[in-house]
């Protein structure tokens, strides 16, 4: 069982737990103990998205999630128990910079629609300006990245949970579209040279 229950599993949700029948089993699991390191399957699978949602806690108690996203990768991989990604400049209401500021804490969810994957986050964020470490904002920034990147948000993780694949509906992006139709257009390219090869040779024939 991943440190990740063992943070959100309170005494309030063991309650709750047992008046459900499912108390005994997380309870075992939760004396198993676990990791916070990122191994390669985590590495990879973060390393391939394009998008995220991100959940602050305000000062008024109120949770807030925000949608990220950005080319693909652009929430790296530092290490095993360290993420970031550049701040790029928006509609500049700094909610979540805001709360940051407030409560270090925050929740992610990251998940791959086609293949009904999820993995969920807890971690603690540190914001970097980007004029007091501009390497690090550099190698937080995908080539491709639009817009002027303000900041540097590197993650310390503490603790991640594969979830549950039940009710994630696939979808797909545009990008993932083109790349399953590619062998499909290139085989259809071949077949209609393959039928203007023939109709010439039909042409030609006296």
């Amino acid at each position: 069982m991943p440190r990740f229950h063992q943070l959100v599993f309170t005494p309030g949700v063991q309650a709750v737990q047992a008046a459900h029948g499912s108390g005994a089993a997380y309870a075992r699991a939760l004396a198993r103990g676990g990791g916070d390191r990122l191994g390669p399957d985590e590495a990879a699978f973060i390393a391939d998205r394009d998008s995220a949602y991100l959940a602050t806690v305000g000062e008024g108690g109120w949770p807030y999630v925000q949608h990220r996203g950005g080319p693909r990768g652009f929430l790296r991989v530092l290490d095993e128990r360290t993420l970031g990604f550049a701040d790029v400049r928006g509609n500049r209401q700094y909610v979540s910079v805001g709360n940051l500021g407030h409560d270090d804490r925050v929740a992610m969810i990251l998940v791959d629609y086609p293949a009904q994957a999820r993995l969920k986050l807890l971690a603690r964020a540190r914001l970097v300006d980007r004029a007091d470490d501009p390497a690090l904002a550099e190698r937080l920034t995908p080539p491709e990245f639009a817009g002027k990147v303000e900041r540097s948000v590197v993650l310390t993780v503490e603790g991640f949970d594969w979830n549950c694949p039940q009710h994630i509906v696939p979808r797909f992006t545009q990008d993932e579209i083109d790349r399953a139709l590619t062998p499909v257009r290139e085989r259809l390219a071949e077949l209609e040279r393959d039928n203007q090869a023939l109709r010439a040779a039909l042409a030609a024939r006296p």
